[in-house]
């Protein structure tokens, strides 16, 4: 095969479905994967927006991905063909300042790479660098899907809630329940929050979360009184960390004025537009802030948790479809038709 199906950011708010040559090895430390699964992510629409300058035109979309590695350069290694591995959203190497101090978003030879300024996941085949350290074994006892989540949209919920460091007996109070926001949520209680709330526009979004014992409230952001039940639940003080997953136009400041003073808030949204930092009203609030993008670095913890069934993340998939109809999964993705969380792209 010399080539293969993929989908391809053309510019200007444009994707193809189209040939594209298949992907070699061009470093020791590349790994060509057959891509078994893979989804659509909200970046993947940020990207086709124009909203990521770093963003090459021209590049073939997606960064969420497992799949069997087909080949291995000279320099890996820790794995071998026929594998089944989970990928990192992020391209790092390991070794760099900003890798040695587990800030591998900042690592000066990768960051995010992979379906933004080199060839993604949604294709057949993906050549993925410093595979050594993006991806990460699945073992026989996680199918491909229950790992899918593992480099992105899990890492950045676990990442958030890292971020809150919560202690026990806190509150955690979740901006947006789209997937990364339900992950978070989940995180949240698993790194020490005895309380978690959801903020969430769609009242389907906020019942699934109780269903699955995410959070124990849930609120829309638009309730007039959604600080006074905030208060109410955290015996008057806010939230002790607020993780921002939404990125609406006025989320962040949703986020600080629920928070407790001395809180944290934990930005782990990308937004679209500048958002204003109004420290004259946040005087006195003593607030920490902590940025994204997340650093996706805990693969294999976070393997480990799914697979003791600490972490699960079945309830994210609401769609299904083969690579042929990825087109038509945007469309879905971004209406949340049918409450569409994501729609995973199967071989075909």
């Amino acid at each position: 095969m010399d080539t293969m199906n993929a989908l391809v950011w053309k510019g200007n708010g444009v994707l193809s479905l189209e040939r594209r040559p298949v992907p070699e090895l061009k470093d020791p430390r590349d790994a060509i994967v057959r891509v078994t699964r893979s989804t659509i992510c909200t970046s993947d629409l940020h990207i086709r927006n124009g909203a990521v300058p770093r963003a090459n035109p021209g590049v073939v979309l997606g960064h969420e991905f497992v799949g069997v590695v087909e080949a291995v350069g000279s320099g890996v290694a820790n794995l071998q063909p026929g594998d089944r591995v989970a990928a990192c959203c992020e391209t790092f190497c390991g070794d760099c300042w900003f890798c040695r101090r587990g800030y591998v978003n900042n690592c000066v030879h990768g960051g995010w790479e992979l379906g933004c300024r080199i060839d993604g996941c949604q294709a057949e085949l993906v050549r993925v660098p410093f595979a050594d350290t993006g991806l990460t074994p699945i073992p026989d006892g996680l199918s491909d899907e229950d790992a899918l989540f593992v480099g992105d949209i899990l890492a950045s919920g676990y990442w958030g809630a890292e971020l809150c460091q919560f202690q026990p007996g806190d509150t955690a109070v979740v901006l947006g329940l789209g997937p990364v926001g339900l992950c978070a949520a989940q995180c949240a209680a698993l790194l020490g929050a005895a309380h978690v709330i959801g903020v969430e526009p769609d009242p389907w979004r906020r019942q699934l979360a109780l269903e699955q014992g995410l959070a124990e409230a849930a609120f829309a952001p638009d309730d007039p009184a959604l600080a006074e039940r905030v208060a109410a639940l955290t015996d008057g003080r806010g939230a002790d960390g607020v993780i921002e997953c939404a990125g609406g136009k006025d989320t962040f400041q949703t986020a600080w004025q629920l928070a407790r003073p001395n809180g944290t808030v934990a930005l782990v949204a990308m937004y679209e537009e500048d958002q204003v930092l109004p420290l004259p009203a946040m005087y006195g609030k003593n607030l920490v802030f902590q940025t994204g993008g997340v650093d996706a670095s805990r693969g294999p913890e976070l393997v480990e948790l799914l697979a003791r069934g600490k972490l699960r993340t079945g309830f994210l998939i609401t769609h299904r479809g083969p690579l042929s109809e990825i087109l038509e999964g945007y469309r879905v993705f971004e209406a949340h038709e049918g409450h569409c969380l994501k729609w995973v792209v199967t071989p075909g």
